[in-house]
């Protein structure tokens, strides 16, 4: 049985690598490292399908070392640890780990030693981003480069490659009328791209193969919306949905909504992630806003798909038509940045709890005023350790409804804290 076409079609070197020419182009700081056989550790971060694992292969192929390569999905310390004892008989080795975002804390320290020492050149591959999933230490001891999303017209050279090129493609007479749906089935990724050029080619019993649109989602029998939930995409499509909200745009809201249900992704997520926008980007607006993020994720978590996206729709719909405020958000971030500055300033003695007669002999809690005895249910006294006396965490954003908690609060505080 013959390997898959994209498979087959692997590029073993860098001229006949399609697109990324920022980093492997003439001249790029990439091909310069590989051409003077001095390359370093190096994370490569892009969408599936977009040739970090040929990368990766070309270099070792180049520099004629020892290659090692570890999926991250099913090898662990043990492994790391026998790879790097090989190596060490090695002048010089390339380990390959691909998905490297899926390795623990654990596992990621395990080659902090042989990177740092050069007994191997690390090469990772992910498809998120590396700041959040690879440690620090780790990445300080690694170049990062970033492949881009292979575009239309280097998809279509790759289609066009294959039909010219591969020995079994060529035992049939093809006519590549139209692209567009090879392209967006795959959704950029250039493997699934020729493995489905090939499903489609070999679906008939004919030698002579006309590939159109139709034809191609005949085949294909549904059309996939580009999203992978373990993936870029995963990020990119909720930051999107986020920053629609944030904008006050329902449109786009439900747009990028319609987009993660129809790639599956968990509702228990979409809602998590409105219950925290309810809060983080609405706020004191609109105190409404965090009730109905929160009844939408009790919701959806008893309904599930499909009904649940009317669920989901109504509520972005609703926090993206809101009045906004990030008010609470920025203070909780001020306060803690002056706990991060001052360290533990003692509680004033006045608010402290007194549960013993010790405690009570050493003035805690007198002189304590309780608030429900005075005008209003307010009495003034200090709330704050004496260091910070007369600092402003929370600022109501310029909204009807902060506006009213903005008048409450000079009403009580007068000109203290500037309200």
């Amino acid at each position: 049985m013959s390997a898959p076409l994209a498979e087959r079609m692997r590029p073993t070197s860098l001229d006949e690598l399609v697109g990324q020419e920022h980093l492997t182009g003439k001249g790029s700081i990439l091909r310069t490292a590989i051409e003077n056989g001095n390359i370093p550790s190096m994370i490569l971060w892009g969408p599936p399908g977009t040739g970090k694992t040929t990368i990766a292969n070309i270099i070792a192929h180049t520099l004629n070392v020892p290659y090692f390569q570890l999926s991250a999905i099913s090898s662990g310390v043990k492994d790391v640890r026998e790879v790097i004892e090989q190596a060490k008989q090695q002048s010089s080795a390339i380990l390959f780990i691909d998905e490297i975002h899926r390795f623990n804390k654990g596992q990621q320290d395990a080659l902090l030693g042989a990177v740092e020492k050069g007994t191997i050149t690390l090469i990772g591959a992910t498809t998120e981003n590396p700041s959040f999933e690879v440690n620090s230490a780790l990445l300080s001891r690694s170049q990062v480069y970033v492949l881009k999303a292979l575009d239309e017209n280097a998809l279509t050279k790759l289609l066009r490659q294959a039909i010219e090129k591969d020995e079994l493609l060529q035992q049939y007479k093809i006519d590549l009328k139209e692209t567009s749906a090879l392209i967006n089935i795959s959704g950029g990724d250039a493997r699934k791209l020729l493995n489905l050029l090939e499903l489609v080619i070999t679906a008939t019993n004919k030698k002579e193969v006309v590939i159109t649109n139709d034809y191609v989602m005949n085949v294909a029998q549904k059309r996939i919306a580009l999203y992978d939930k373990q993936g870029e995409q995963h990020y990119d499509i909720i930051s999107a949905f986020i920053k629609s909200m944030r904008g006050s745009d329902p449109n786009g809201a439900v747009y990028w909504l319609a987009r993660m249900i129809e790639g599956g992704e968990d509702v228990k997520f979409i809602a998590r992630r409105m219950v925290i926008f309810a809060s983080e980007d609405v706020g004191n607006a609109n105190p409404n806003a965090l009730l109905l993020a929160n009844a939408t994720f009790d919701a959806v978590n008893k309904i599930g798909y499909p009904e649940s996206r009317i669920i989901l729709s109504q509520c972005a719909t609703y926090l993206a038509s809101s009045a906004k405020s990030n008010a609470s958000y920025m203070a909780i971030g001020e306060a803690i940045a002056a706990v991060n500055k001052h360290g533990d300033l003692p509680v004033p003695l006045h608010i402290r709890n007194a549960p013993t007669k010790l405690m009570k002999d050493l003035n805690y809690g007198k002189d304590y005023k309780y608030s429900h005895q005075g005008e209003g249910n307010f009495l003034e006294q200090e709330y704050l350790p004496e260091k910070i006396i007369g600092t402003k965490f929370y600022d109501p954003g310029n909204n009807a409804r902060e506006n009213e908690l903005r008048r409450f609060l000079k009403d009580r505080w007068k000109d203290k804290y500037g309200y």
